[in-house]
């Protein structure tokens, strides 16, 4: 248990390495005039499965912290929390196999964010641990008012937002270690 506790910041790490290799092979790129998922899309990037399957194995280490969070969790609202948070590592696999381009893309891509962070503020709620409960809300409220802002890309946006599950992943994983010490 000691090690899966990190692994969704671990999966964000991971994230960002398949992003600086996809980039690495699509230097017409940029942080603010293109999507994260243009990186993906054979119609604009070269070797675009670098990308697709970068999203693929993130989904695979947010599904191992969602495991993670059900076997932690305190109570029932904590246990669906953690669900929702699997569900959303599954549309964050989808993401990679419905690739920019695709009919599905936009919609697997924008519930990815709205389940999880839905699941992060029901296993927030659920926790007895303040710094858990509070940061829970806290970042699903900057998350929520990071849409209304107007980014000059959504790439941009794309890293706030997941920046932002970093940070609750992080936060989760250092809290319990703090408790179980």
């Amino acid at each position: 248990m000691r090690l899966i506790r990190y692994s969704g910041f671990a999966g964000g790490i991971v994230y960002w390495l398949f992003v600086a290799w996809s980039i690495s092979r699509n230097g017409w790129f940029s942080f603010f005039h293109n999507a994260l998922s243009d990186l993906g899309s054979p119609e604009m990037a070269r070797s675009p499965s670098i990308y697709n399957y970068g999203l693929i194995v993130t989904a695979v280490f947010m599904f191992v912290f969602s495991i993670y969070l059900v076997l932690a969790s305190e109570n029932r609202l904590q246990t669906v929390g953690g669900a929702y948070v699997s569900i959303s590592s599954l549309f964050l696999a989808l993401i990679g196999v419905f690739h920019a381009g695709t009919r599905p893309h936009s919609f697997v891509s924008t519930y990815f964010f709205i389940q999880f962070f839905l699941g992060a503020l029901i296993y927030g709620a659920g926790s007895e641990r303040k710094e858990v409960r509070y940061g829970s809300v806290l970042i699903f409220l900057l998350a929520l008012f990071g849409t209304f802002l107007e980014w000059p890309s959504v790439a941009l946006i794309e890293t706030y937002e997941i920046v932002l599950i970093m940070v609750f992943a992080l936060l989760v994983a250092v809290s319990h270690t703090r408790s179980s010490l």
